[in-house]
């Protein structure tokens, strides 16, 4: 039986993505009704719904917007039966919540190994613009790594749970070449025209890989220097940052609780509950004085007044 994976949606695109999220990609293009709605608890016993493809729910005057799973440019098959968000469908959502009156700030939720660099550039910008006009709260609930974090570092503010991974900073890409006959016996050809070695370089070869490597570090170079705009952190300084080593060349890594911190990859290290009870705080609707009640208070006084 042939399969389709997740991976043919990408192909040999490069990724930013960590290495946690490879074997998604291996996983069969889903199924309706493959998994369960999203839930996340809110104050006073009220819970967030998500069904699969929404992509965000307002409450009490916040924008709720899951950035989960493998993303990609506009797979609407991977958001619509697995909820997972793509770049397309972020950059519409921040530009449509920040537009409604009745939303006074946006919280990304974060769940996702990062995905394809192709498209996000529109979701970082949208992101960012969101940021400008209105709060974007941040909350990596339990990974926002490569792509993922590339978004999340745009956010006005950024919180971790404990235990919660953000970082994998970089880019890659996968090749394969025909090396031998085929199971049918055939030896499989490639060839591409006088200039346009680009199109599929031979990694197997020093020439293929400096084409892709030129490739991997231009995109690179974008990814830092959007981590460092949306972070405040000089440029020269986040490749270290991403480092374990004194070598900003074993960059890449994953980073939790106070480390996070104290690299300023995020802000705040805070449970589930005490993020909702943060942003119920600020954003909730305050009780209206109750006229009823405040009249029958003056008219106590006036009476008070007129015994003595």
């Amino acid at each position: 039986m042939t399969r389709t994976t997740i991976a043919a949606l990408i192909g040999a695109a490069p990724l930013a993505i960590s290495e946690h999220g490879l074997p998604m990609l291996a996983l069969d293009l889903p199924q309706e009704n493959a998994v369960a709605p999203v839930e996340i608890s809110a104050m006073s016993g009220e819970t967030i719904q998500f069904e699969r493809g929404q992509r965000f729910a307002v409450h009490r005057g916040v924008a709720f917007v899951p950035v989960r799973g493998v993303l990609t440019p506009n797979s609407a098959m991977l958001e619509k039966y697995l909820g997972w968000a793509t770049y397309h469908g972020l950059a519409e959502t921040m530009a449509a919540v920040t537009a409604r009156d009745e939303v006074q700030a946006s919280v990304l939720l974060f769940d996702t190994p990062g995905g394809s660099v192709m498209g996000i550039q529109a979701a970082v910008q949208a992101v960012r613009a969101a940021a400008q006009a209105k709060p974007v709260h941040g909350l990596v609930h339990p990974l926002a790594a490569s792509a993922g974090y590339w978004l999340a570092s745009q956010c006005s503010d950024l919180a971790i749970t404990p235990g919660s991974w953000v970082g994998s900073v970089g880019t890659m890409t996968t090749g394969a070449q025909p090396m031998q006959p085929g199971g049918s016996g055939d030896q499989v050809f490639i060839q591409t025209s006088a200039h346009a070695g680009a199109k599929r370089p031979d990694l197997s070869t020093d020439e293929g890989k400096h084409l892709a490597q030129v490739r991997l570090d231009e995109m690179e170079a974008e990814f830092l220097g959007n981590v460092a705009t949306g972070r405040g952190i000089a440029v020269a300084d986040v490749p270290g940052r991403m480092s374990r080593t004194e070598n900003g060349a074993d960059g890449g890594d994953v980073f939790w609780g106070q480390d996070a911190l104290q690299r300023e990859l995020a802000d705040t290290v805070v449970t589930v509950p005490e993020f909702m009870g943060r942003i119920g705080g600020l954003y909730a609707p305050k009780p209206r004085p109750n006229k009823a009640s405040a009249a029958m208070a003056l008219a106590a006084a006036a009476q008070a007044q007129a015994s003595l």
